[in-house]
């Protein structure tokens, strides 16, 4: 079997899609030695890797470079009008495994395989831009009248997606969730912007500053804490600053807290994993996820956590972390304030993330989607 892989958002700053994708293939390319991939790092119209060479390529003659595009305007037109030799340049595979929300047309002979994330941006508009909110709903939409089958990456979004289109067919669909690139025997450096902060002696949240992350209401949290008990921890923030960076710098300054936060921009994946295992706890208050890997991550490295129970989290942390209403600030403060009071519910909960984190893995991932592949490839198209 031939499988068009999209690899499109797996390149050096990758995120969310990005780590489902290279997580899967990684493993797809050990577990079914007889099937070739043809890989497309230009995959759709709304997003455009600049540096196609960083995304992910297992070795071997298996493996086969989809098309590549000298400018993105070529690589939309490409995708939006698809010529009549579409498939033979996408390489003529049996199955084409869409995985950045994009949702190609024109295919004849291929089954559509259309990775589901979330739903985020029907929800709020202020999550998302107008235009990421414009090509994320395309992409769902078309998925909903022209996929052969969704892999959703949780059991959430998949109840989700089927509530705003129940007339797509439950029995072509699957969850295949995420899992955690880092172990205890992953390499670990500690980032140079933290100083003299040492082990066990920081508060650590991850993400992008955004308003769908709950920065604001973590902030107060923080600032509560440290009022109501006189802590001192810093509160450490890895990933990129966003697009409301003015507006978080205004709110910590009114708060007071500016001066007790480090932000540590992004961070290499030896220094996300330090951070993970060093951190006293783990700050996850989000107010929307599809999954909502870094809990997973920061379970996998024994990380004590505190998250949201909203959306998909309850699915990803079972009962190895506090959960809290992400919008009830003082219920927040109160868990920090627990967890910093109760040395013994901390060691608790690291062990219970460990025993967690260890009910997902890539392989079982990967054996999910190997037989929605098989699946397909023996169903009739599910849209004639």
């Amino acid at each position: 079997m031939k499988i068009g892989f999209d690899v499109s958002q797996t390149g050096a700053g990758k995120a969310g899609c990005g780590y489902f994708a290279a997580g899967l293939l990684a493993v797809l390319a050990d577990l079914e030695t007889s099937n070739e991939y043809v890989l497309y790092p230009a995959f759709g119209d709304f997003f455009r890797e600049p540096q196609p060479k960083a995304c992910s390529r297992p070795a071997g003659r298996r493996f086969h470079p989809g098309p590549t595009f000298r400018r993105f305007w070529d690589q939309k037109r490409f995708f939006r009008h698809p010529p009549a030799d579409f498939e033979a340049r996408l390489g003529n595979p049996d199955i084409v495994h869409a995985n950045n929300f994009f949702c190609p047309s024109g295919l004849t002979r291929a089954r559509l395989v259309y990775t589901l994330y979330d739903l985020s941006f029907l929800i709020e508009p202020a999550w998302t831009t107008e235009g990421n909110r414009t090509g994320c709903f395309d992409g769902v939409f078309r998925a909903a009248t022209s996929a052969d089958y969704l892999v959703a990456i949780s059991e959430y979004s998949l109840n989700h997606y089927l509530s705003v289109f129940p007339n797509y067919p439950k029995n072509r669909t699957v969850v295949a969730p995420l899992a955690s690139r880092f172990g205890p025997q992953s390499l670990q450096e500690k980032p140079a912007a933290l100083g003299d902060i040492g082990s066990g002696d920081f508060w650590l949240c991850v993400g992008t500053i955004e308003p769908r992350k709950n920065h604001e209401r973590l902030f107060a949290a923080y600032a509560a804490w440290r009022r109501d008990t006189g802590g001192t921890m810093p509160l450490v923030l890895a990933g990129g600053k966003g697009w409301l960076m003015d507006d978080v710098a205004r709110t910590v300054e009114e708060l007071g807290i500016a001066e007790h936060l480090r932000f540590t921009g992004y961070v290499s994946d030896a220094e996300l994993a330090w951070l993970y295992a060093s951190c006293h706890a783990f700050l996850y208050p989000s107010l929307f996820e599809g999954f909502g890997l870094p809990v997973l991550e920061a379970m996998s490295l024994g990380a004590a956590v505190i998250c949201s129970n909203a959306t998909s989290l309850p699915e990803v942390a079972g009962d190895a972390a506090i959960q809290v209403d992400p919008l009830d600030v003082a219920g927040l403060a109160s868990a920090m304030a627990t967890l910093t009071g109760h040395t013994s519910l901390r060691d608790s909960l690291r062990q219970r993330a460990l025993t967690r984190a260890g009910l997902f893995s890539w392989e079982k991932t990967a054996r999910i989607v190997a037989e929605a592949y098989a699946r397909v490839v023996s169903l009739p198209p599910a849209w004639e």
